[in-house]
């Protein structure tokens, strides 16, 4: 998945000259509301693998975030780039920890994600929300090069490079905004998910009431 403003943070800083000849991976990769992919391989780029928890438009194989150092081995590619999948994912850490074990030494790791104040959006899931504070503590261990708020949506957008000397952050005890407990968790649990996603469900025929009624408001009072 990519917004406008992602797409414009992927052209606007990524180059031709750290891209040309270069091994590409992006990670959530599956073409739902615009990709990267087009925007990367006009770079010129030696090879660019796209993958997601499921095939379709973009995916060229299906492998989670949380098994890509597993699939592809510890420092395979020059360039990651990972567009609003960060806040999906319920292990953010181990995701974080593939993400940026991936990357060789030099390269390039690419992310955007949304922060607080953007709204509920799970696909399926949606669990966490993303601070510039949080992202300089996320990348303590890389050496980032562009950090900034998203111009468009609450959201933030990082480009950072892996250290030659690279030792990884330790994060357990980092907490972000959850979507679930609505406050800053170092964890959340399955069963606060399961309690969550029931007052979810719980509200759904209230919500259905509320717009027929708005529907009805508008067809017989104009307003």
């Amino acid at each position: 998945m990519c917004t406008q403003s992602c797409l414009d943070f992927i052209s606007g800083y990524l180059t031709e000259d750290e891209v040309r000849g270069k091994s590409v991976l992006e990670v959530g990769s599956l073409d739902v509301n615009g990709s990267a992919r087009q925007l990367v391989t006009r770079l010129g780029p030696a090879g660019y693998v796209g993958v997601d928890m499921e095939l379709g438009p973009g995916v060229d194989e299906v492998c989670s975030a949380e098994g890509l150092i597993e699939r592809f081995g510890a420092a395979a590619f020059d360039i990651v780039v990972s567009t609003e999948m960060l806040e999906h994912v319920f292990d953010w850490r181990k995701v974080m920890r593939n993400l940026k074990g991936i990357v060789k030494p030099g390269g390039l790791l690419l992310v955007t994600t949304r922060s607080i104040g953007f709204g509920y959006h799970a696909y399926p899931y949606d669990f966490w929300r993303y601070q510039l504070e949080d992202m300089r503590v996320l990348f303590a261990d890389f050496c980032i090069i562009e950090l900034i708020d998203d111009p468009l949506s609450p959201g933030v957008f990082v480009k950072a490079s892996r250290p030659a000397t690279y030792k990884e952050a330790n994060l357990d005890q980092h907490s972000l905004y959850s979507m679930i407990t609505r406050r800053r968790s170092v964890n959340v649990s399955e069963k606060q998910i399961a309690g969550f996603h029931a007052r979810k469900r719980a509200l759904l025929p209230l919500r259905a009431l509320e717009r027929g009624i708005r529907s009805v408001r508008k067809r017989v009072l104009g307003r």
